[in-house]
């Protein structure tokens, strides 16, 4: 039989050519599907044989974008404190937060935008998730703010499913592990890199948190021999914060890890100082200044102003060994 020809043959030859070419395509993804697949089970051998770990993938990828993330649990720990946990991009994801830094949450309320920074309780161990301890500040309950705090009363009236902006990482300071500290003077500044033995830390009320995210890091690395003092500042025994954590790390760490307590207003019994930080309290619970020697601050600015600063001062602190949160 003789092949087509005229116009017949040349459409019959090109529908054969695309069928060919189609066949060709096909295979050619095939042949990529399947060496994806080769190097992908090649790699993730080569990182069980070496103990590689995959890197989680990062919910805060951008620092000046804001990222809804959702409410999935709200526990109450206190009449005041809360914690609340949100729910990260997948259960895969970590929120992409170094050691020593912070987020910010913003929400409009009553028309207006308001921002705040925050320090996780959680960290890039945990996986899916994101946690927060926060103090409400209601209002009529202080003289000097009536109105309360505006985002943590915010906070406290979201129900589970509601979502609010985070933003982040930011902050000056981060910790490298083993002692390193890289910390910039300024935002636009390259940071310096500080290393210590002994880190001193005076928190007050909520400034707990940074200090505690640093804490964790120190003592879930056996090789870090960083030895942690806690100067730990509230109004009374009970607001006190996470006061069951530092307790236990105290307890599992007690030669890498050393907690001490003054309050306003101590109840009888109380074992721990009573009153603002002062000298004796710098001198007799944080490590004395040296070379191997920072001490770290969180709390209210007077509280910083008036009592830290001047007792550091009268003890021998020198100020390039001490960071403000």
């Amino acid at each position: 039989m003789a092949p087509p020809t005229g116009e017949l043959g040349i459409h019959q030859f090109i529908n054969a050519n695309d069928s060919i070419n189609v066949l060709i395509k096909q295979r050619n993804c095939c042949i990529l599907v399947l060496y994806y697949t080769f190097l992908q089970f090649v790699f993730d051998l080569i990182r069980r044989l070496f103990g590689i770990k995959r890197r989680p993938a990062i919910t805060l990828e951008d620092p000046d974008v804001k990222y809804p993330l959702r409410l999935v649990d709200k526990e109450i720990i206190s009449h005041d404190t809360r914690k609340f946990r949100f729910a990260l991009k997948s259960p895969d994801h970590v929120l992409g937060l170094p050691i020593g830094q912070h987020i910010y949450l913003s929400a409009r309320i009553d028309g207006n935008l308001v921002v705040r920074p925050y320090t996780p309780v959680s960290s890039d161990d945990d996986k899916g998730f994101v946690d927060l301890v926060v103090k409400i500040y209601y209002k009529n309950v202080h003289p000097k703010f009536p109105e309360g705090g505006k985002m943590s009363q915010y906070l406290e009236s979201l129900r589970i499913g509601d979502t609010i902006d985070f933003r982040g990482p930011s902050g000056l300071l981060v910790y490298k592990g083993r002692g390193s500290f890289a910390i910039k003077p300024d935002k636009k500044s390259d940071p310096v890199i500080k290393t210590a033995k002994h880190v001193g830390m005076i928190a007050g009320g909520t400034g707990i948190t940074p200090m505690l995210q640093i804490i964790q890091a120190i003592m879930k690395d056996p090789k870090d021999e960083t030895v942690c003092y806690l100067l730990f500042a509230n109004q009374t025994e009970k607001d006190i914060l996470l006061c069951p954590e530092l307790e236990e790390i105290m307890a599992n760490h007690p030669t890498r890890f050393k907690l001490w307590f003054t309050v306003d207003r101590a109840p009888d019994g109380w074992k721990y100082s009573q009153g603002f930080i002062n000298e004796d309290m710098v001198k007799n619970h944080l490590p004395p200044p040296a070379d191997g020697t920072l001490i770290l601050m969180c709390g209210p600015p007077p509280m910083i102003q008036f009592a830290c600063n001047p007792s550091l001062d009268k003890v021998g602190h020198s100020n390039d060994r001490r960071f403000t949160f």
